[in-house]
Order: C-alpha cells, then sequence, then structure tokens
C-alpha cells in the first residue's frame, strides 16, 4: 500500500470512528446505539462474519465490500464501548493484533526460518499453546478456551484438534471413517430417542473431525450444502409451478423426478471470490 493509500484509509477510518463516537454520544447520540451493550451486539457480529462468507462463497466482490464494511462497524462499535468503560479503544485493539501477529510470524518479522505452510501452523499453533501457559490456561486443560460460541461442528472440529496435539486423536482419516461407521451402528441400535440423540451426536462430531483430517472446513461444507439444497428446492418448486402440480400432491417417485431434472440443468455453481 502506498502512502496515497495510507492517508486515505487513515482518513476513512477516522470517519468511522468519529460516525461511532457521535451514535453513542450521550446526549445526541441515536437512541438504539446508545442502549447497545457487548452481549446486545454480539449476535450482530457473528451475523455479520457469516454474511461476509456467504458473499465469498457466492463470489459478489461488491457484496464482499459492503458486508466487510459491516463486519468493519461490529469491531469499531465493540471498540467505542470498551473507550467508554475506560478498558480498550479502537487503538489498543489494533496494536493489540498488530503484537500478536509480529510475535507470531518470527520468519517474516525476526530470524525465525520457515519454508512451508505446514511448518507455519505446527509454529503457529505452539505459539498459541505457549501464550495460553502464559496465561495460565494450559493447568486446566488443553481445552480450557475453545470458544464454546462457536457452531457446533466448527467446535467439534477444534476439540478434536486441540486434543490431537498432546496425542488423543485418530491416526488418519481412515481411521475416523471406521468411526463413523461405528457410530451409524450404534444409532441403529440405539432404542429411546435420548441414546439416539447421543449417538447423532457422536456421529456428528467424528463427521467432524473426518473432514478435519481430510483437511475440509466442516462447517463451510454444510453451508455450501445447505445453500445447494436451497437452490435446488426453490428451483424445484418453479418447475412445479411452471407445470401446475402442488407439492403437496407429489409423489416420492415425482420428487425424485424434479430433483433429478433440477440437478441436470444446474450450472456450475460459483466456487467463491479467489
Amino acid at each position: 500500500m502506498n502512502d496515497s493509500a495510507d492517508a486515505k484509509a487513515q482518513r476513512s477510518l477516522t470517519r468511522l470512528l468519529e460516525i461511532m463516537r457521535r451514535l453513542r454520544d450521550p446526549a445526541s447520540g441515536c437512541p438504539w446505539d446508545r442502549e447497545q451493550t457487548f452481549a446486545s451486539i454480539a449476535p450482530y457480529t457473528i451475523e455479520e462474519a457469516y454474511e461476509v462468507a456467504e458473499a465469498i462463497a457466492h463470489g459478489e466482490p461488491p457484496a464482499l465490500e459492503a458486508e466487510l464494511g459491516d463486519l468493519l462497524f461490529q469491531v469499531v462499535f465493540h471498540a467505542q464501548m470498551g473507550a467508554e468503560r475506560r478498558w480498550f479503544d479502537f487503538a489498543s485493539v489494533a496494536n493489540s493484533i498488530a503484537d500478536k501477529l509480529t510475535a507470531r510470524h518470527p520468519h517474516v518479522f525476526a530470524d525465525a526460518r520457515i519454508d512451508s505452510a505446514a511448518e507455519q501452523n505446527r509454529a503457529w499453533e505452539e505459539h498459541k499453546a505457549r501464550e495460553r501457559a502464559e496465561r495460565g490456561l494450559r493447568g486446566s486443560s488443553e481445552l480450557a478456551d475453545v470458544p464454546l460460541a462457536l457452531p457446533a461442528l466448527s467446535r467439534a472440529a477444534k476439540l478434536g484438534k486441540r486434543a490431537g496435539r498432546v496425542g488423543f486423536d485418530w491416526p488418519d482419516a481412515q481411521g475416523v471413517r471406521a468411526k463413523i461407521e461405528e457410530e451409524l451402528r450404534e444409532t441403529d441400535e440405539a432404542q429411546t430417542t435420548e441414546r439416539r440423540a447421543e449417538e447423532i451426536g457422536d456421529l456428528l462430531f467424528a463427521a467432524a473431525n473426518w473432514a478435519r483430517h481430510l483437511e475440509v472446513d466442516a462447517e463451510e461444507a454444510l453451508r455450501l450444502a445447505n445453500a445447494k439444497f436451497e437452490r435446488r428446492f426453490r428451483a424445484m418448486e418453479t418447475l412445479a409451478a411452471s407445470r401446475q402440480l402442488k407439492l403437496e400432491s407429489l409423489t416420492p417417485a415425482a420428487w425424485d423426478e424434479l430433483w433429478n431434472e433440477v440437478k441436470r440443468g444446474e450450472k456450475p455453481h460459483p466456487a467463491g471470490v479467489q
């Protein structure tokens, strides 16, 4: 980024921070913005992160630009509330991540040598482990700071990965595949709703970690599968309407025919913003 671009970015950020201060002004600010707390804003922060992911998946740069702006506003909002309580402000938040990135990339900002992405991943995890130890978390559990707020599939994979660092893991993807077959059998054998729920949970946990061993993000994979199902179902609805078919009256065979017709006519889905 050249000096002109740096200056433009600084002006834009200064403007955004000033807008946020005015929105939270006790006397002249927006009533809704003044009433918000960290807890009330948190769901919006999570929602904006998902909307960024959706814009990426749809391959829409203008939408991505807008959603990144919405997500940045969430950071600014939290920073302003922190400044009001004298806990932290935007500058300290930015400096905190800058310090963290510098410390976690000694091969860029110091004399360490790392020659591959795999080595970097290992070094990154080792550095994070040292940070947790410094914060006194290691004594409680290797899993101490895996966030409860993560989506369940993401958290399952992260728990598995964290346990794997101390040797508690399947040796390879095939080992997890065998575990999935075991959980399928146990689900089939379950006789009560409570036991079925437990076994389905075990199955989903194993599936998330199978995806991890295959280097697939389970949460993202399911999100894309949801989008694909919705896209195809809406297309089936359109086809049925064009043929004056009532959805409720369709037989399983008719549904299959519509589904396969939609699949055959579907264009390749965009892979997303690269």
